[in-house]
C-alpha cells in the first residue's frame, strides 16, 4: 500500500488523531503566529490593529486566486446563515425557493424564514429533476455535512439554467480541497473555518454567473452594508453611504479582524500546495478508512469521491475514540470521519484499530 503522510510539513503538530475537520479545521503554524502578533500588536493599537483592512484584502485575494474567481467578485462576511438571510433578502415576493432535505441549516433556514418567500425540499437525489418553471432559487450544498455525499453541480447548473432560476452554492464542506468550478453559479458562500483551515469569522461570498454592470438589476441591493463597505470607508462612518464600493466589497460586512490576518496565512498555505494535491491526499485516506471498516463488517454511506465518511453502527465508539485521542464526530447517529491534509495512513490505522478491537 502506497503510504500517505502528512502535507503542509512543521505546520502541524497536533495531539491528537483529528479526523474532524467536517467541524472544523486545524489552524497552520504560521497562522497561529499571526493572530499571536496581531493579539500583541492590539495592546497598543487597539483591536483593529494598524491596518485594519489590509489583512482582510489580502484574504480576499488569496480566497479568489485559490478558487479561481475575480477578486473584484468576493465579498467578505461572518457566518454562511448571515449571507443565506442576505441572499433570501434579494428574492422577490412570491420566489419559490428549492433546497435539498436535510441540507444544513445555516444555508436552509435563513431562506425560511424570509417572509413571503416558499421553500421546496425534494430529496438530495431528485433535486435535479425537481427544478421547475417558477423556481426563483436552487440552493444546495456541493457535499453534504451529514455524509459526505458529492452534489452533481453541472446538472443542477444547467438545471436551474433551462428553468431561468438562479443557483445558492455552499461550498463550507468543499473548498480546500475538492477541486470545484464557480465562475456559473449566482451565489457561493464559504465558511472557511473548516477545511480552508482558516479562524471562525471568516466567510467568503462569490458573486458569480452573468450580471452586468456592477450595481445593475442583476446586482442585488447591498441590504446589510455599513460603513465598511463604502468606496471610501473613511468618509461612509456617518449617514447613507452614498458611494458603495466599486466591487463586491459593497457586500462586505465589517470584518473579524484576527480571523482574517489568520485567513491570509492558511490560504497561502494551501496554495502552495495546491488543491488537486490536497484532494489526491484526502480521497487516497477516505479510501483506506472505508476499505478498513468494510473488512470489518461495517457499511460506510455512499458518498463516492468525498474525504468524509460517515457511518451507522459505530455512534456509541465515539467516546472511546476521543479518550484514546482521536477525534471524530456523531451527527445523525452516524460516526462521521473527515481526512485532511494533515492526517496519514498512520492515522487512519490508529482509528481502524480502535474500531475493530
Amino acid at each position: 500500500m502506497q503510504r500517505h503522510v502528512a502535507l503542509g510539513e512543521g505546520e502541524f503538530a497536533p495531539g491528537t488523531v483529528y479526523l474532524n475537520s467536517a467541524s472544523s479545521g486545524l489552524l497552520p503554524a504560521r497562522s497561529a503566529a499571526a493572530i499571536r502578533a496581531a493579539l500583541t500588536e492590539s495592546a497598543s493599537h487597539g483591536t483593529m490593529g494598524r491596518d485594519y483592512f489590509g489583512p482582510a484584502a489580502r484574504a480576499r485575494a488569496a480566497f479568489a486566486r485559490l478558487m479561481g474567481v475575480p477578486e473584484e467578485r468576493v465579498a467578505l462576511g461572518s457566518s454562511v446563515a448571515v449571507q443565506s438571510a442576505f441572499v433570501a433578502a434579494s428574492l422577490p415576493e412570491g420566489a419559490e425557493v428549492l433546497v435539498a432535505e436535510g441540507d444544513f441549516s445555516s444555508l436552509v433556514n435563513p431562506l425560511a424564514a424570509r417572509s413571503g418567500c416558499t421553500v421546496r425540499m425534494v430529496p438530495r437525489e431528485a433535486l435535479v429533476d425537481a427544478v421547475r418553471p417558477g423556481t426563483a432559487l436552487v440552493a444546495v450544498s456541493a457535499v453534504h455535512a451529514l455524509d459526505g455525499r458529492l452534489a452533481d453541480l453541472a446538472a443542477v447548473r444547467e438545471a436551474a439554467r433551462a428553468h431561468g432560476a438562479r443557483t445558492y452554492l455552499d461550498i463550507t464542506q468543499a473548498a480546500g480541497w475538492l477541486p470545484l468550478p464557480l465562475a456559473d453559479f449566482d451565489y457561493v458562500v464559504c465558511g472557511a473555518f473548516k477545511w480552508l483551515l482558516c479562524p471562525r469569522g471568516t466567510t467568503f461570498m462569490v458573486f458569480g454567473g452573468e450580471r452586468g454592470e456592477l450595481g445593475g438589476p442583476g446586482w442585488p441591493v447591498p441590504v446589510h452594508a455599513g460603513w465598511a463597505a463604502g468606496e471610501d470607508p473613511g468618509e461612509s462612518n456617518y449617514g447613507v453611504v452614498d458611494r458603495p464600493a466599486a466591487t463586491a466589497r459593497r457586500y462586505d460586512e465589517p470584518h473579524a479582524h484576527y480571523s482574517y490576518v489568520a485567513a491570509e496565512h492558511s490560504l497561502g498555505l494551501l496554495a502552495e500546495i495546491g488543491v488537486p494535491t490536497v484532494h489526491a491526499h484526502n480521497l487516497a485516506l477516505a479510501e483506506q478508512y472505508r476499505a478498513g471498516l468494510r473488512a470489518a463488517g461495517y457499511v460506510p454511506e455512499s458518498a463516492p469521491g468525498s474525504a468524509i465518511v460517515s457511518t451507522p453502527g459505530l455512534a456509541d465508539a465515539e467516546p472511546r475514540l476521543a479518550r484514546a485521542g482521536v477525534r471524530v464526530s456523531v451527527r445523525g447517529g452516524l460516526l462521521r470521519a473527515a481526512f485532511h491534509l494533515y492526517n496519514s495512513t498512520d492515522d487512519v490505522a490508529r482509528a481502524l484499530e480502535l474500531l475493530t478491537e
